[in-house]
């Protein structure tokens, strides 16, 4: 596929500055562009980059300050305009399963919506009921009475376990485990019985889960996760835990059993959050943290245990001095030491 300027332009909606006749053929980051690519530039702390990108045009936000020959496309956001993009130029040929593959195995109690599409050796247990559109792949369990909604996609082998409610277009990437039972055990003359998992998770509308991705069951009730919540590979999150709607989970990050998170919170790569604490709505939680209490809403935290940011920001720059101040005191134990010889 390939597009003009012009065309791009007026697609995203974008303050053209530069040639519009320019024919773009390909979409690429700002470092690896070649002539005929597209590409994005958000922020302006990369704006040095506009002047040694090969790229025939950028897309840039309305703040960059225009100091290069490039051809810019100005817009209020450059990521979701350059999605536009990519649609127009590079759109998706994945081969997603259509209609039912023979060597899948679906109850005669399970209820499928208009157009699923289930595929290879997929297992739909008793009483799941499966909303149109949905495209379940191959290898995939659904457990007895799981509901999942309209227009969702369950990569291959995806574990769904029983009673598991799924909302509408919600998406699973591969090796994903929705309703693995909460990690409950309590000691019992030495010996750690294991305590029933007996409630559900709800996942709602547009939610994205990563690949390898755990979330465990309630003990009771349920574990939710909010609508638009998006979370990335390798996340743990426990029993009865409840995320707000559009959260952002990033990779590595474990979330102990019945911590509630408000709307919008952003947990950065490896954050640990221990149970029974609440995080405010539009809270920040910087890469590596450990959560230990709960935080306002609107507060940005780094470090373990978490602190606010701005307070978080002065120890570790005292924490850098360290050597030289260590180097300093043991100076001043000589001259001390020095000075009571003298007496």
């Amino acid at each position: 596929m390939e597009a003009s300027v012009r065309q791009i332009a007026d697609l995203v909606d974008a303050e053209l500055i530069g040639s519009p006749d320019i024919i773009i053929t390909g979409i690429s980051g700002i470092k690896e562009a070649k002539e005929g690519d597209i590409t994005f530039l958000a922020n302006s702390k990369y704006a040095y980059l506009l002047n040694t990108t090969k790229a025939s045009a950028i897309i840039t936000s309305k703040d960059i300050i225009d100091n290069t020959n490039k051809t810019l496309l100005k817009t209020n956001d450059p990521s979701v305009a350059f999605t536009k993009v990519v649609g127009l130029l590079a759109p998706s040929v994945t081969n997603h399963p259509k209609g039912i593959h023979p060597s899948s195995v679906i109850s005669s109690k399970a209820k499928l919506g208009n157009n699923v599409s289930i595929g290879a050796c997929a297992v739909i247990d008793d009483d799941v009921c499966i909303g149109d559109g949905t495209i379940i792949y191959g290898g995939c369990y659904i457990g007895h009475e799981t509901k999942i909604g309209k227009n969702c996609l369950l990569y291959p082998n995806v574990s769904v376990r029983e009673r598991i409610d799924i909302g509408n277009r919600v998406i699973i990437h591969s090796g994903s485990v929705i309703g693995s039972d909460g990690f409950g055990f309590s000691m019992v003359r030495g010996i750690q019985q294991k305590i029933p998992q007996i409630g559900i998770v709800q996942i709602e509308d547009d939610v994205e889960i990563g690949a390898n991705v755990a979330i465990d069951r309630a003990r009771f009730d349920k574990t939710v996760i909010g609508k638009g919540t998006k979370i990335d590979n390798l996340v743990q999150i426990a029993h009865n835990v409840v995320t707000g709607e559009n959260c952002i989970i990033v990779a590595q990050t474990g979330i102990s059993g019945s911590s509630v998170l408000g709307d919008n919170v952003v947990l950065a790569g490896q954050v640990g959050i221990i149970g029974h604490v609440k995080i405010g709505e539009k809270t920040i939680i910087a890469a590596r943290s450990g959560v230990t209490k709960s935080i306002l809403p609107g507060t940005k935290v780094w470090g373990f245990p978490a602190k606010p940011l701005d307070i978080a920001k002065k120890i570790n720059a005292c924490v850098q001095r360290l050597p030289d101040l260590y180097k300093k005191i043991k100076e001043l134990e000589e001259k001390v030491k020095h000075l009571e010889k003298k007496e």
